[in-house]
């Protein structure tokens, strides 16, 4: 790999940070709304009484600088952006975004990371065995039920789970990620129930995202069948065993491999729909929680934190590649 192909990759994710950084700051701001005024009517509509309302969302507006000229408020969120400063949250003041974020975390990449990892496992497996010409007829037959789990979206796979094992059979709990008597803690009790309360919104992802992964590994797999290295393969007298995962499985996972790197990369922003869904307290529910209540701040800490682990995800797979195949860096 050369040096100036790795510092033109290198450039284009500083471009490209600064870029969503710069459309992170607008977009907020030019949606309806006043994040204090938001606040304030959450209070009212639960019945509570709020004394100088208009005094409270003036001094909030100076206190969180909603008041100063726009390009003041960008310069300011650019310098704290970039020293990972994200300001404070609006709906959870006096905690910050970067707190917030890192509270959430753990149980996003928990659910979602274990889901992705499960769905490209077996949804490539799947794919491959699909594509083969020695495979069982059974597997053949997968085929219809994968294509219609690829169009269903796992928002609504999620709402079916929930009312056929959780609300119909009652054999799962309805949401959240612990039960309300439940500490977290390593022992097997917590870990038990911890699990139990993953099992539907994890379901939920894998069934959705396994129709996805086997069909484009299919088409991956079909691409690689007949070449000639198979040819000699066979002829050498290997194992078809051998064959299929040594072989045709191995050369045909490069593409699969660059759309699992872009997947991990926005695993880290939580699944907003299947989170809400289960009451699930991941980064995805606080992202909904912060649109509701207009929090600018802890908006664009979630979505600056998606475009970031994005980039990072997409840079280090530009970078690996040349090391992959030589000919991509000419």
């Amino acid at each position: 790999m050369s040096w100036s192909y790795a510092l033109r990759r290198i450039a284009m994710f500083v471009a490209v940070l600064l870029l969503a950084v710069t459309i992170n700051f607008l977009v907020p701001r030019m949606a309806p709304g006043d994040p204090t005024a938001a606040v304030l009517e959450q209070l009212l509509s639960r019945g509570q009484q709020v004394e100088g309302a208009g005094d409270i969302v003036a001094n909030y507006r100076a206190r969180f600088g909603l008041d100063d000229p726009l390009i003041v408020q960008y310069g300011r969120y650019l310098w704290n952006t970039l020293h990972f400063d994200l300001g404070y949250s609006i709906s959870y003041f006096p905690q910050k975004v970067e707190t917030a974020l890192a509270q959430a975390l753990p149980w996003t990449l928990g659910l979602l990371l274990t889901a992705t990892v499960i769905a490209f496992g077996l949804g490539s497996v799947l794919g491959a065995l699909l594509a083969w010409p020695r495979s069982p007829r059974f597997v053949k037959g997968l085929a219809p039920l994968l294509m219609v789990l690829s169009a269903i979206p796992y928002y609504l796979l999620a709402l079916i789970l929930l009312y056929v094992f959780a609300v119909w059979t009652k054999l799962f709990p309805l949401g959240g990620a612990l039960s309300s008597q439940t500490a977290f803690s390593l022992s097997l009790t917590s870990i038990a129930d911890l699990l139990r309360h993953a099992f539907l919104p994890a379901l939920s992802i894998v069934l959705a995202g396994l129709g996805f992964w086997a069909l484009s590994m299919r088409g991956a797999m079909i691409n690689v069948l007949g070449e000639d290295y198979l040819t000699l393969a066979e002829a050498k007298g290997l194992s078809p065993r051998r064959i299929f995962f040594a072989y045709a499985m191995r050369n045909a996972l490069l593409p699969q491999v660059t759309s699992l790197a872009i997947a991990l990369g926005t695993v880290a922003s939580g699944s907003v729909l299947v989170e809400v869904a289960f009451n699930y307290p991941g980064i995805g529910y606080v992202l909904y929680n912060a649109l509701r209540s207009s929090d600018y701040f802890l908006i664009q800490g979630v979505a600056f934190f998606l475009v970031l682990t994005v980039a990072v995800a997409v840079l280090l797979l530009e970078l690996a590649y040349p090391l992959i195949d030589p000919r991509i860096s000419r």
